[in-house]
């Protein structure tokens, strides 16, 4: 039996005395598409660098670890980012300000990613077969005439474009999209957007991390619900994207209406407040 993406038992993680996260367990299985959905503060962040291996959860008792990666609790980073793409608003600033990586072209973005690194090095071997699939990520991106051009020459909407052909070129098992819409204007969250679902459609397991319900595309079809550095529900989204459970996560009045595949969410003058 294939292992699944990611398994956490009871995991949680501290920074410094104070519990970030607190008996995190759940399970997603290659193919599935999820949405892991939360208010800032509820822990998101906490558990992206803790699945990207940045920070480490608590032992067990008998020293084992509560988080399991493709059946394996130990990685070596560079190698696991080869199974886990990741895109994120924060690697987006690292690529386009400045830092030396704003001038890289979108190819070698590509290419980045087989060695984890935010540019290509002397040291970096790349190999045909490396580059080959560094063009066929961009085209599957819808990017492949960004090619040649250099990262602080592009939109915000090109260069997100740009970075999910990063976190495919190695072709790993799942792609974690961390907020990925932040910094986006509307034609191009809608159009980021689509491309993901053409993504999810070919089978590419994702799992989308987020406080926007918009963000929550046709094809996700489960959500684990996080608060307060727990899980608070997990599910179908059917039954979880509800006026009810998102008030309750949230803390405030939310209606969530649905628009035949698509949701939305909106809590008037309280949201302002």
């Amino acid at each position: 039996m294939e292992s699944p993406i990611l398994e956490l038992d009871g995991a949680t993680l501290f920074r410094g005395e104070t519990a970030a996260l607190t008996d995190l367990r759940f399970t997603i299985r290659a193919g599935e598409h999820v949405a892991i959905l939360g208010a800032n503060g509820a822990g998101k962040s906490s558990l992206i660098r803790m699945l990207t291996r940045q920070d480490y959860p608590a032992p067990r008792p008998d020293g084992s670890s509560p988080l399991r990666i493709l059946g394996r609790d130990r990685w070596e980073i560079t190698e696991l980012r080869a199974h886990l793409g990741i895109v994120s608003a924060d690697l987006h600033h690292a690529f386009t300000d400045g830092h030396g990586c704003s001038r890289i072209t979108g190819l070698d973005v590509a290419l980045s990613g087989f060695f984890a690194s935010l540019g290509i090095f002397e040291h970096q071997r790349i190999e045909p077969a490396m580059r080959d699939q560094a063009y066929k990520a961009l085209k599957l991106a819808g990017a492949e005439h960004l090619a040649d051009k250099p990262m602080d020459r592009l939109s915000s909407g090109e260069a997100r474009r740009v970075l999910i052909a990063r976190a495919l070129a190695p072709d790993p098992e799942a792609l974690i999209l961390d907020e990925p819409t932040t910094g986006l204007d509307l034609p191009s969250r809608h159009h980021f957007l689509q491309m993901v679902r053409g993504l999810a459609g070919r089978g590419k397991t994702l799992i989308l991390v987020t406080h926007h319900v918009e963000e929550i595309i046709p094809e996700i079809d489960r959500l684990i619900l996080l608060k307060q550095g727990r899980v608070f529900a997990n599910g179908p989204k059917s039954e979880l994207l509800t006026s009810k459970h998102v008030s309750e996560l949230f803390d405030l009045p939310v209606q969530v209406t649905r628009h035949g595949e698509a949701y939305s969410a909106h809590c008037g003058d309280q949201c302002r407040a």
